[in-house]
């Protein structure tokens, strides 16, 4: 009985063709065919690499088709590298189904790690790692955008999310709406590119950082929100959230103390402000 081939499962630069793994270009130069989203996007990465293989377009739209050509290689005992746009495949990106059939078949699937947009923000986010959520990209129509927020807001582990330039405003005025703008988040924009920039602050901060720099709302985004504080832990933070409020209260109005406070704390503006009002001391 013949020995069927490998599937590898090889991750891509998101931006910096440097961060290429040696293992990644070995194996590229190796397959016998390379199942690309876009090939000629991943045309131009192979060229700057000197890597000359057969590549085959196998994306979200593709029919069984392909996926079963792809499979009938792998049976005769052929090396497939599935490869994606930037970054792991199958993070918000195509592959599951080949993946799954081939696991399926009994034929060997090989990871081959290297960048990851999910993975390289949260490791410099500042906010919680110990519990995370992936969200992958929110719904592009407002309407169905804020039903996924509305399902989304009393998760407390830390979740992150992917945006496009013509939607990231849009989509922060969502997540202040539905989540309140004194909730934590972290932005990080083209990251590895030439033009990469970080942002960490509140809801609100974040969009006017947005809104007041055109060239902020270029690229691609990837958002990093703190989880929802349980009512336990909103008691347990409100009185160091009291007393910043208390020491700012000679110097600036009781909303912007409030928003100051959140942002350190990681409380609702609102739910600190409320508490201030009713507070001897403010």
């Amino acid at each position: 009985m013949p020995t069927t081939g490998c599937l590898y499962v090889v991750a891509t630069p998101i931006g910096n063709l440097a961060d290429f793994s040696g293992r990644g270009r070995e194996i590229l130069a190796a397959a016998d065919c390379i199942a690309a989203e876009d090939t000629r996007h991943s045309g131009k990465l192979l060229a700057h690499f000197g890597i000359k293989r057969p590549l085959l377009s196998y994306h979200d739209h593709s029919d069984g088709r392909v996926r079963e050509k792809l499979l009938r290689l792998l049976r005769d005992g052929a090396t497939v590298a599935l490869i994606s746009d930037a970054g792991t495949p199958l993070i918000s990106d195509p592959g599951y189904a080949l993946v799954k059939a081939a696991r399926e078949e009994g034929i060997e699937v090989l990871p081959v790690p290297g960048p990851s947009a999910l993975i390289a923000a949260l490791s410099v986010a500042g906010l919680p790692t110990d519990h995370f959520r992936f969200v992958g990209f929110l719904p592009a129509a407002q309407a169905a955008r804020r039903r996924r927020l509305e399902q989304l807001k009393s998760e407390s582990a830390t979740w992150v999310l992917y945006e496009s330039s013509h939607r990231i405003v849009a989509c922060l005025d969502d997540l202040a709406l539905v989540l309140g703008s004194g909730r934590s988040i972290f932005v990080a924009r083209e990251m590895t590119k030439q033009f990469e920039s970080h942002f960490l602050g509140s809801l609100e901060q974040a969009a006017a950082w947005l809104r007041g720099d055109a060239n902020q709302r270029k690229g691609e985004f990837v958002l990093v929100l703190a989880g929802h504080a349980a009512k336990g832990e909103e008691d347990q933070r409100l009185p160091e959230a009291l007393r910043i409020v208390t020491l700012l209260k000679n110097e600036l109005p009781l909303g912007k103390a409030a928003a100051i406070a959140a942002e350190i704390t990681g409380l609702r503006k609102n739910v600190i402000y409320k508490a201030a009002l009713g507070n001897p001391e403010n």
